[in-house]
């Protein structure tokens, strides 16, 4: 059981201040009976919340898939450019953050949630988990450059990388495959093998793919299906 105004503020509705407001004239109904008091319990669950005449169904946690663009900082606040969160305004939902992080010149693959669990399992190193980027080189790979990175680079650390995979494309074109995510560790990597990255976009982050129809800036939710098998891949 919650508070109503404790409901309505996890909804995104406004401020704890806000919402008494609303409440006072109002504005709110729980099962289809007007509600003026904040302290009122609901079931999150089972009880209809609506305000002005819109129903709400209660979800602690979002999850959404942004394909973001260059020139956005993987940040929720930034002084000088465009932060990732700015994109997802319109959600509504104030408490979202970048699972990770992107370079403001890489695009891609970046999942915004509010779930600190999930982004604690998804970004830590015992965890493993895989992440794809499509690299654009300036030179392509020679053999011996793709037995080194898939055995692991020095990139000025302690411990070399770990064991990458690496899939040739054609016209310089890789998939690499790591586990790690070190600050601009596929550059990094390249740069270790004499080359250089033309561009990079990330396309999956453990078993969840960049939606194809998403143009760069373009966000949409995640599927249960999607949700849950994150969740699985992640324990």
């Amino acid at each position: 059981m919650l508070r109503l105004d404790k409901f309505l503020c996890e909804m995104n509705i406004g401020s704890r201040s806000q919402v008494k407001l609303y409440l006072k004239q109002g504005l709110v109904t729980v099962n289809g009976e007007t509600i003026t008091k904040p302290e009122t319990k609901v079931n999150e669950n089972k009880d209809e919340v609506a305000f002005r005449g819109e129903s709400f169904r209660y979800r602690k946690y979002v999850y959404y898939m942004l394909n973001k663009p260059k020139d956005v900082v993987s940040a929720t606040k930034d002084n000088l450019s465009a932060t990732v969160t700015d994109l997802l305004k319109d959600t509504g939902y104030v408490d979202l953050f970048p699972v990770g992080r992107l370079d403001k010149d890489t695009e891609g693959l970046l999942l915004m949630t509010n779930d600190g669990a999930l982004a604690h399992d998804l970004l830590s190193p015992k965890k493993h988990v895989k992440k794809v980027y499509f690299v654009i080189l300036e030179h392509p790979l020679t053999a011996e450059d793709v037995c080194l990175l898939e055995a692991g680079v020095d990139i000025g650390e302690e411990e070399r990388t770990r064991p990458a995979s690496v899939e040739l494309l054609p016209d310089k074109c890789i998939y690499l495959t790591i586990t790690e995510g070190k600050f601009h560790q596929v550059k990094r990597m390249i740069n270790a093998v004499d080359n250089n990255v033309l561009y990079l976009k990330r396309v999956s982050v453990g078993s969840l793919r960049l939606d194809e129809e998403l143009k760069p800036g373009e966000y949409r939710e995640l599927t249960q299906e999607e949700i849950q098998e994150l969740k699985q891949k992640s324990i």
